[in-house]
């Protein structure tokens, strides 16, 4: 873990977000059916380990402890994605809706992403002001997400199979 970039939790989930953007923006500019779909797997494969990730570890972390509301809807937001990343996911850049479900999961997440990381009243501004761990709640994500990454790559499971697999390891 000495190689570690993140100071806790929150600067861990953010890097993600920005890896994310980033990896929209790619799509946004790709040419080519083989480049836009290598480029949306890579999208819904990390949003699924990230929203798995949120789901497993950080929002359990703070039920109770910021408003009810801020995580109930983060997530049925997280239900939202699952089901445009899972039709990306079994579709292929040539179907017609194909770009059109890119685009509005990439506009779902970046909704997503205001809500978490708005600053005074975002889930992120609200966990801040907890007892909870975040350093320690930090490395207990990066050690999950380095087991669901490399889970993802070795079996080369779509992000709806891992899920699968994640609920039933439990």
């Amino acid at each position: 873990m000495a190689d570690k970039k993140y100071t806790d939790a929150i600067a861990l989930l953010k890097a993600d977000h920005r890896e994310v953007e980033e990896l929209f923006e790619k799509f946004k500019s790709a040419k080519g059916l083989m480049k836009k779909q290598a480029l949306a797997e890579k999208i819904c494969t990390e949003l699924k380990i990230h929203s798995m990730i949120e789901e497993e570890l950080f929002y359990p972390a703070f039920d109770g402890k910021i408003k009810a509301e801020t995580l109930t809807e983060a997530y049925v937001e997280h239900d939202g994605a699952k089901v445009l990343i899972n039709d990306i996911m079994t579709g292929s850049p040539d179907d017609e809706f194909y770009d059109a479900k890119v685009k509005v999961l990439s506009e779902e997440i970046e909704h997503h992403v205001k809500e978490e990381e708005a600053n005074s009243e975002g889930m992120f501004a609200q966990c801040r002001k907890t007892d909870v761990d975040l350093v320690a709640l930090g490395e207990q994500i990066f050690v999950r997400k380095l087991e669901l990454t490399e889970m993802a790559e070795s079996e080369g499971l779509p992000p709806a199979q891992m899920h699968t697999l994640m609920t039933m390891e439990d």
